[in-house]
């Protein structure tokens, strides 16, 4: 009866701000209206459940490319080649009617307490809602009440500035900061999962603002060095370090480990909750996803010096540049050594299932969970590591970092990996070159701060892969251009078959010519099935049949759906760049 209750009221709710069903009028009228509704904790929780459902996917989270990791099939961002839809996921507007709906009837509730935190759940929620929305978007409308199909804002709101926006999604985030538990769960939100939230939003708007020539962005760049700062003071949130390989062992693990993840999309066979990281991982269908070079450049020696200021590191092959490496450059991919879970054998790169042969092995649990969709380990939404990121680089933008600083959020990182800790003094007097070039880097960084900039960028980098934020970071930066660089991998001098995790056995045969009978799993023909930056000798090199084009006046904001600008008739406005065809 209660699942009915709540399908009966998701159902009363789930019509978005866009839509004229007559169902937006309509209550079920033998027993229930959403005046007998939300008197108690139960009807709350049962209500707000569904919010969850807004989380990510899980092959959002692990399934991320942009210009870290490469796929048979690159998505439109990258590719360039966007154009108007008529309608878009992005631009659903049913979880914010539902979210309203249960905000203005949660005054039901006569016990205070219960009212106000799940108040919080709710406004938790509008604000992850409005971020996404800003996102990708910009200006959107702020609709803070449910809106029936006779009212006219249906048809005549139009997009309000992303600046009143954002603040109310703080305002949002601090009510839910005061009144959200502040025991820990990593399946529901609590007062940590609210700040650690607003330290990414924060972060976000702040950095995109002072990027993109916006005004204000030190407000919030402050904004989230002081809600990242709480987070570490009060949470009791830390860094997972147990066992020889703690990085990994995170994210494999089936259930999500609280030291450090703060809030986590649960998995379980039990109840038929499972998703597909094994087989993206290992199977030759999937996608064959690899990380690329340029980011498998910018993990450091465990000294603390760049690989890439290493003697000859241009043509190392596999097993001599993991040598001496971050320890997460081998708990993310496949280097010499690498066992399954639960394994003894040794397993080399596959580059049958790895376009780029840097195979992925975050999130990858043991070879019994390979079949079709049988994978259960919980996915990361949010965990202390990011929030620890955000409060160095907010700091570092505004140009009050210390080294305190940095010893309280980036040297845990690095010591799990096994690497030497940063020196703000060292990185600002001598920034990378890697990361300065506009080739391989970040070309827009300037500043007394460069190097410490482009160092916590290059942490970000290794350590939040494949969690659902490499695109958002190079939206927020200004750095769409590098999504038009040469997408390589792996290093060859020519052909020939290689052991590529020193056990003594070929792994790939590389051939020109005469086919060469050989026992390596992964036989290429030369320029046929497998193609070098060098033609005879070098990199892999991938996705080279088209073009890849980023339009730096219009490629930073997605397009708004047309429908949506006929139903207003032009209320809703077209973002910058973006020709729909209409002409209002």
């Amino acid at each position: 009866m209660k699942k009915y209750i709540l399908y009966i009221l998701t159902g009363v709710a789930a019509c978005g701000l866009c839509s004229c069903e007559d169902a937006l009028d309509r209550y079920p009228k033998d027993r229930l209206t959403p005046d007998n509704f939300f008197h108690t904790e139960e009807e709350c929780q049962l209500y707000t459940n569904d919010f969850y459902t807004m989380f990510p996917s899980a092959g959002t989270i692990y399934g991320e490319t942009a210009d870290i990791i490469a796929k048979t099939t690159l998505t439109s961002e990258v590719l360039g080649n966007r154009t108007v839809p008529a309608t878009a996921g992005s631009w659903k507007w049913e979880k914010l009617r539902d979210i309203n709906f249960f905000l203005q009837y949660s005054s039901n509730c006569a016990d205070e307490h219960v009212r106000l935190e799940y108040e919080g759940v709710a406004r938790f929620f509008r604000a992850w809602f409005y971020f996404e929305k800003v996102k990708h978007y910009g200006d959107v409308p702020w609709v803070d009440r449910p809106i029936d199909a006779g009212d006219p804002l249906l048809f005549e709101k139009g997009r309000d500035p992303r600046e009143m926006v954002m603040q109310k999604v703080i305002e949002d985030l601090d009510f839910a900061v005061t009144n959200l538990p502040v025991e820990r769960s990593v399946y529901r939100v609590t007062r940590w999962a609210a700040l650690a939230l607003k330290s990414r939003v924060c972060l976000f708007e702040g950095t995109f603002r002072k990027y993109h020539g916006l005004k204000d962005w030190e407000s919030y760049l402050t904004a989230c060095a002081t809600a990242s700062k709480r987070f570490t003071d009060e949470s009791g949130y830390s860094v997972y370090t147990t066992g020889t390989t703690p990085y990994l062992n995170l994210f494999s693990s089936l259930k999500a480990l609280d030291t450090e993840i703060v809030l986590a999309r649960a998995y379980n066979t039990a109840i038929g909750l499972k998703h597909d990281v094994n087989g993206y991982l290992t199977s030759i269908t999937m996608g064959r996803p690899g990380l690329l070079k340029n980011i498998a450049n910018m993990y450091l020696m465990k000294d603390g010096t760049p690989f890439t200021s290493q003697p000859g590191w241009e043509t190392m092959q596999l097993p001599e540049e993991s040598k001496n490496r971050d320890g997460r450059f081998a708990q993310t991919v496949r280097t010499p050594g690498y066992k399954r879970i639960d394994d003894t054998a040794l397993s080399a790169p596959n580059l049958a299932a790895t376009m780029t042969g840097y195979q992925l092995v975050k999130y990858l649990q043991s070879a019994k969970y390979d079949s079709y969709n049988a994978s259960t380990n919980d996915l990361p939404l949010l965990r202390a590591a990011e929030v620890m990121l955000n409060y160095a680089e907010a700091k570092a933008e505004l140009g009050t970092l210390t080294q305190e600083d940095i010893d309280l959020a980036i040297k845990p990182l690095r010591d799990r990996a096994g690497v030497a800790n940063l020196s703000l003094t060292k990185a600002n007097a001598s920034p990378d070159p890697y990361l300065a070039s506009p080739e391989t880097g970040y070309a827009n960084v300037t500043g007394d701060n460069k190097g410490v900039i482009l160092e916590i960028r290059r942490e970000r980098t290794v350590e939040l892969l494949m969690e659902n934020l490499r695109y958002w970071d190079i939206m927020r930066w200004k750095e769409g251009k590098r999504f038009e660089k040469p997408f390589t991998g792996l290093y060859f001098p020519g052909t020939g078959s290689y052991d590529l995790n020193n056990d003594g056995v070929n792994d790939v045969c590389i051939w020109s010519g005469s086919k060469p009978a050989t026992s390596a799993p992964a036989v290429y023909e030369l320029n046929k099935e497998i193609f070098l930056s060098g033609g005879d000798s070098g990199y892999i090199i991938i996705h080279t049949d088209y073009a890849r084009s980023w339009n730096e006046e219009r490629d930073y904001l997605y397009p708004v759906p047309t429908d949506d600008r006929v139903l207003t008739q032009g209320a809703i406005t077209q973002n910058p760049g973006w020709n729909d065809g209409l002409n209002f």
